[in-house]
């Protein structure tokens, strides 16, 4: 599945975007504020993220940088199941495309192709300690529930304090790409 925004491709990772991977979230920053992303973020491990199957319901796409000759990768952006429930989004962004809008940018894409395939109700979450993740889903349109849930954090090598955000896709228009 493929998906255009105003300046992204989403697309499917493939085997060969590996490397890509590897350079976009091998930074502690980034993956430190990611729940199932182990530190250190080793080749082994943007391989297995490159080769993952794609469950069309839950997809998941790399944020990309059209170009002549390829693309450039700016961050990941998907769909996940949450617990039986909501489909839940994620994302992440290589530290070198923080603060240019690519986060909120990607994000509603993704939340353009969950009503499209019927969702209604998204949940997200950021760690405590990462408030601009907040500022994201807010533009986004999303609400912050009250809830603050303890998630595990490979990377951080426990559980870690979550705020939890909802956003109902019946009720809502998704907010105009903001400047």
């Amino acid at each position: 599945m493929f998906h255009r925004t105003e300046r992204l491709l989403l697309r499917p990772a493939w085997p060969e975007d590996w490397e890509m991977i590897l350079w976009g979230i091998g930074d502690e920053r980034v993956v430190r504020n990611l729940a199932t992303a182990p530190w250190p973020y080793l080749p082994e491990h943007a391989r297995e993220f490159a080769r993952r199957g794609q469950d069309p319901r839950y997809p998941a796409f790399l944020l990309t940088l059209p170009e002549n000759r390829g693309s450039r990768l700016v961050g990941c952006a998907g769909l996940g199941e949450n617990r039986g429930e909501d489909a839940e989004l994620g994302y992440w962004i290589a530290r070198s495309y923080w603060g240019r809008g690519y986060a909120t940018e990607g994000a509603r894409g993704v939340l353009e192709v969950a009503r499209l395939l019927g969702h209604t109700r998204i949940e997200a979450g950021h760690y405590l300690d990462n408030p601009a993740s907040g500022r994201v889903l807010k533009k986004l349109g999303f609400r912050p529930t009250g809830k603050v849930k303890t998630r595990d954090c490979l990377a951080r090598g426990g559980a870690t304090p979550c705020a939890i955000y909802s956003l109902d896709l019946d009720a809502s228009e998704l907010p105009a790409q903001a400047a």
